[in-house]
């Protein structure tokens, strides 16, 4: 039999959580109903994870604009499928020959990643064939804007990227543009940078001084261009049908790829990190294939099935629920050791997109991504409060006409109370 001592202890236990979980109701509800919000669509979600307990539902269920909230998606299907190593392309070698296949690895010759692992892997043979013709996958993701062709964010899909698929040009004491292929060609003016919409003529203008990263437009000779020009008359093209590679070339640490996407949000990392894993299903490529599979199998018991057309978030298509992603979250702590998981992610105060914001007192407390498009700012992913909880959360806003900044600010206000109070 329990002790009335203990049988006291446990109601006073008990009592003690409703009274707390009845608190932070009322104080974000109240919050939520100021006329702040009237003309917006907000949802809040908030999951106590070892508890086991919903301490915050509001809209959780309906489904929102996620922007690059997708990427947490995204990162759960790299670390669901890819190895521990980015698997940087297939090869065969016949004599002096070898075949490599692309797997849509975008980290070879990237300006960050500055790997190397193919151009090495072909240095001793004489004749390079090349199979980038792999993948099912069209250059933009599904209703992406199509004047952004020549914007640093959209970076073209590929099964076998090069320099993250744009040209960066850097104007310091000089201006050098990488790849060096284009440094001759690229043309300077007094008010345009950029690049035509067809073809791949670039432009930069001669008194701007930032990094500026313009997308290449991504063809067979151009790829057989830049191959050639760093590994002169070596490489050839080649039909996916008349040699399949199955021996795998690896490159850099998988999570290095992911805290960089996740970091800076960076949206051709996230798209090739579905190429990437579609390779691991099958030799075509297909980010819609993954998705499905994805869908199909480790997401099948989201509460509310979303729609998923991209692996950045870029496109408004995607349709996605807070109580969706505080479900992938609760799935990528379950599956990831803690301390291996927030290094993934941007941290509240100190990098990445929440460098500005929602910094601790004497440590970290959010480790979260955010997801931004005109008019929409979500922040979802992990909060540890004083007493030592970790709550996963989801806090999404749509439609609204108020600065970023002041929606940031809000937001901030309910993070405070829940690192505080709960």
């Amino acid at each position: 039999m329990i002790s009335k001592k203990l049988f006291l202890s446990a109601v006073i236990v008990l009592v003690f959580a409703n009274c707390t979980t009845t608190k932070l109701t009322r104080n974000i509800n109240k919050q939520l109903k100021t006329s702040f919000y009237n003309n917006q669509f907000t949802g809040v979600y908030v999951y106590d994870i070892k508890a086991d307990k919903v301490l915050f539902n509001y809209n959780g269920e309906k489904y929102f604009t996620p922007a690059s909230n997708t990427k947490i998606v995204t990162l759960f299907t790299g670390l669901t499928l890819l190895p521990d190593s980015i698997p940087a392309f297939k090869y065969a070698i016949n004599k002096d020959t070898i075949t490599i296949q692309g797997t849509g690895d975008p980290s070879f010759l990237h300006n960050y990643f500055k790997d190397s692992t193919a151009l090495k892997k072909v240095a001793n043979f004489a004749k390079v064939k090349l199979i980038i013709d792999n993948s099912t996958d069209k250059r933009f993701g599904p209703g992406w804007a199509w004047e952004d062709f020549d914007s640093y964010f959209s970076a073209e899909r590929s099964a076998f990227p090069m320099y993250g698929n744009v040209v960066t040009v850097q104007n310091e004491d000089s201006i050098l543009v990488q790849p060096s292929y284009y440094q001759e060609k690229l043309r300077i003016t007094d008010d345009f940078y950029g690049r035509k919409e067809f073809s791949n003529e670039f432009y930069f203008r001669k008194d701007r001084k930032r990094t500026t990263e313009i997308p290449m437009m991504i063809d067979a000779t151009l790829i057989t261009n830049l191959w050639n020009a760093i590994a002169p008359n070596k490489v050839v093209l080649q039909q996916p049908t008349e040699t399949k590679p199955t021996q795998v070339a690896y490159s850099i640490p998988s999570d290095s790829l992911y805290k960089r996407m996740m970091e800076v949000s960076d949206n051709f990392l996230a798209e090739q990190i579905l190429v990437l894993a579609s390779s691991t299903l099958s030799d075509t490529l297909s980010s819609s294939r993954v998705r499905k599979y994805m869908l199909a199998n480790e997401l099948k018991d989201l509460s509310q099935p979303p729609r998923w057309v991209d692996g950045s978030g870029l496109s408004r298509y995607n349709l996605f629920s807070p109580q969706s992603f505080v479900e992938v979250l609760t799935k990528l702590y379950q599956k990831i050791p803690q301390e291996r998981l927030f290094h993934l992610f941007p941290v509240g105060g100190e990098n990445g997109t929440l460098k500005d914001w929602y910094a601790g007192k004497n440590k970290p407390y959010v480790f979260a991504k955010t997801g931004t498009v005109g008019n929409n700012h979500n922040v979802s992913g992990y909060l540890l409060t004083n007493s030592g909880k970790v709550l996963v959360f989801s806090f999404m806003n749509n439609h609204f006409k108020k600065t970023n900044s002041q929606i940031k600010q809000q937001m901030q206000q309910v993070f405070e109370w829940l690192r505080d109070r709960y």
